[in-house]
């Protein structure tokens, strides 16, 4: 009698080793899900901090050209506007329109101070109307900067971004710029402060 003898070669994967993969794999996205979030945010403040370093130091550069701030009507002290004030952001891109009887143009040469990136969906940069004139600028969580500007000319400025936390006194500054981020219900101290002092 005669037998036969078979040899099998292996050219699959076997159950034990499909299982182990798996494991691994599933480790490895374990891993990343936890890390996830906390690099998007880091990278979210990165993305803050450039913008709000593009609108200081484009008020700093209007002020070395003119020798003064932009000023929208109101500067009689130490004036806090937002990002979404369009006649602030049109002086520093250079798209400031034609001024009423009686005024003259704050940027005369129209110099583009300001360059920022277009905003994805409102969010993490500049939104323009039909004229291509900038309407605001949002952070990378979808809220506008706070600008301090300092109109009396003294270079010093009491800043109190979170309201809750003690002020900060900026000697030798004419302009501090501020994101507060990812707002925490009912704790503004916890929220994702990004500023440029």
């Amino acid at each position: 009698m005669k037998t036969s003898s078979h040899s099998y070669s292996s050219k699959g994967f076997t159950l034990v080793e499909l299982l182990v993969v798996i494991a691994i794999i599933a480790v490895l996205a374990s891993a990343t899900f936890a890390i996830g979030p906390t690099m998007m945010n880091k990278a979210k403040k990165v993305s803050a901090l450039a913008t709000a370093t593009s609108i200081a130091g484009a008020v700093e550069q209007f002020y070395t050209e003119y020798s003064a701030l932009p000023d929208t009507g109101t500067n009689s002290s130490d004036l806090t506007i937002d990002s979404e004030d369009s006649a602030f952001l049109n002086i520093l891109a250079g798209t400031e329109p034609a001024p009423s009887s009686g005024s003259s143009l704050q940027n005369p040469k129209k110099i583009r101070f300001l360059t920022v990136k277009d905003a994805k969906n409102g969010m993490d940069g500049a939104v323009y109307d039909a004229t291509n004139n900038i309407t605001d600028i949002f952070d990378p969580w979808g809220q506008p900067y706070t600008i301090m500007l300092d109109y009396n000319y003294d270079e010093q400025m009491t800043v109190d971004p979170a309201g809750s936390a003690p002020a900060v006194t900026l000697n030798g500054r004419r302009v501090a710029v501020y994101s507060l981020g990812v707002r925490n219900s009912g704790d503004a101290s916890a929220s994702t402060l990004v500023k440029t002092w």
